[in-house]
């Protein structure tokens, strides 16, 4: 299988904020994403990164604060469907697309991806399925705490759907320790997600290997730089209140740092840290551009 890193856009955001002890000093979050080209089911991605929408869906309070919380730059060439185009991909070309979590700088393009199947944790969507009875405004102010825009989510979206059966989880081994369950996602365990709990309901990370047999761990938002894994470094207390599991945030951390720590030949990947995509800004890989 053959594996790219990608991303679509960034946000900038204070370094202190997105680790305990960091620099006083604004930086970039590439919103990243994985291409996953399968020798036999196609094509496939791991989340999809901003996309124009993101914008339309921001234009009004109170979503509006999103964008003001984290300021997003967008080059027309970064988006997905543009980025297929460098490896002679279209949007229906795009077997499938697991989805880490629903935050919105994580499933800005889905729309663009109308000929995909969405694949995800039952969990990480079933609180935002149904919109709420109470007035408008409410509703939004829920989605908004989440970081959750319901206008990217595609109008056939649940047709499409495949929720991953949690009673068929699977035995780890040694290799994958502390990991101890995961689940098959294509059944030939090509795809292994796992639970990466604390940051979103339902996170899903996935382990993956290339064609030179080198494993790729994509942990989306359980740490937002390689550096909070190294050092088991959290972010400072004041992003406590974006996490829906403070508790479960710290293990998830720690048993992070534990994997790299223990498999220093696997790239694992957080989906918002520079410095991780810098290193695999080489062919049609492009670097954060301001």
């Amino acid at each position: 299988m053959k594996i790219n890193i990608l991303h679509a856009g960034y946000c900038t955001a204070p370094e202190h904020i997105a680790i305990h002890g960091g620099r006083w000093r604004t930086i970039h979050f590439p919103a990243m994403f994985a291409l996953f080209r399968h020798p036999k089911f196609g094509a496939m991605l791991f989340d999809t990164g901003y996309s124009y929408r993101f914008f339309d869906e921001t234009k009004k309070l109170p979503k509006r604060f999103y964008r003001w919380m984290t300021p997003v730059t967008l080059h027309e060439e970064d988006l997905v469907v543009n980025q297929l185009l460098t490896f002679d991909l279209r949007p229906k070309d795009i077997t499938h697309v697991f989805i880490s979590h629903f935050h919105a700088d994580h499933i800005a393009s889905l729309p663009d991806l109308s000929w995909s199947r969405f694949v995800y944790l039952p969990n990480a969507f079933s609180g935002f399925s149904h919109p709420s009875t109470r007035s408008g405004r409410t509703s939004s102010l829920e989605d908004l705490k989440h970081a959750f825009l319901r206008g990217l989510i595609p109008s056939d979206f649940d047709s499409r759907s495949q929720e991953v059966d949690i009673n068929k989880s699977i035995l780890l081994s040694e290799k994958y320790a502390p990991f101890k369950t995961g689940y098959d996602l294509l059944g030939d365990k090509s795809l292994i997600g796992v639970e990466l709990p604390g940051h979103a309901h339902g996170q899903m990370g996935i382990f993956a290997r290339d064609e030179n047999d080198k494993v790729f761990f994509s942990v989306a938002d359980a740490a937002w730089l390689k550096q909070s894994i190294v050092e088991n470094r959290p972010p400072h207390k004041v992003a406590n209140f974006l996490f829906p599991d403070l508790e479960a945030y710290r293990k998830t951390l720690k048993d992070l740092q534990t994997y790299y720590l223990t498999h220093p030949d696997t790239h694992v990947v957080p989906s918002h840290c520079e410095e991780t995509i810098l290193q695999f800004s080489v062919g049609a890989t492009r670097p954060v551009q301001p």
